[in-house]
């Protein structure tokens, strides 16, 4: 996916989970946080942040902040895209492209988002018809995608904070896969380079908890890590699971 109308500015605070205050081209300007996630360790005061322009004259805010510069001693910065709604997107090119596949996910003749099935709502859901000389089987399957901004020392973490929905979704899964779908999370790391993916058992035990009892029982646990920069994210490939 691809950012029009890419502006760097600089982080000053941020009053509220839906706005913060930026200097750009040497003026403080309110911009609007795509993101309404505490994202506490990413917007320090005087870090680089990426807004994207509107060509919209009705909104109250002129710029999204997509993206933010994390320092690391000793290291370049990490460049961490903070958009909440990309990582669908590019889960969704990715599996149409026929990525998911290097991760037995199928190139799916049918991916539909937002599907219900139980008491969830789950982000994708997808059929695709196998044909082996005369036989066919229908293959049917639900996805949850989870983007994860949080890094520690090269490992990214989700969630950044607890998530009773994201146990929910954990155990509508489950109940999936017991129903007969085939069923996976996939947690869309909103960077690079990163040495593996885990629960952040720290801050939302629980989470880990149903995110093993979901492998055991079936689902599939998986990880992908993006290509990023200022103006668009895409990606890359797998990133090890320890759970």
């Amino acid at each position: 996916m691809t950012y029009q109308d890419i502006h760097a500015a600089r982080f000053l605070a941020r009053p509220n989970r839906f706005i913060a205050q930026v200097e750009l081209d040497g003026a403080v300007e309110t911009v609007h946080v795509k993101n309404t996630g505490r994202c506490r360790e990413l917007l320090l005061p005087g870090c680089t942040v990426y807004l994207e322009g509107s060509a919209n004259p009705a909104r109250k805010t002129r710029y999204d902040l997509v993206a933010v510069e994390k320092g690391r001693p000793g290291l370049p910065p990490l460049l961490i895209n903070m958009d909440a709604q990309a990582p669908n997107q590019v889960f969704r090119e990715w599996m149409e492209a026929g990525g998911g596949q290097a991760l037995g996910l199928p190139r799916p003749a049918l991916l539909r988002p937002e599907t219900v099935w139980g008491r969830s709502r789950f982000d994708f859901y997808w059929e695709r018809t196998d044909v082996s000389h005369e036989t066919s089987v229908l293959r049917k399957g639900f996805v949850e995608v989870k983007g994860c901004t949080l890094e520690e020392d090269g490992l990214a973490l989700f969630p950044d904070a607890p998530t009773q929905r994201g146990v929910k979704h954990l155990r509508e899964l489950i109940a999936c896969r017991e129903a007969g779908y085939e069923t996976a999370v996939c947690v869309v790391v909103q960077m690079a380079g990163m040495a593996a993916f885990s629960p952040n058992d720290r801050t939302h035990p629980q989470f880990g908890s149903a995110l093993r009892e979901a492998a055991r029982a079936g689902v599939r646990v998986l990880a992908v890590e993006c290509a990023t920069a200022p103006d668009s994210l895409t990606i890359t490939g797998p990133v090890p699971v320890r759970l």
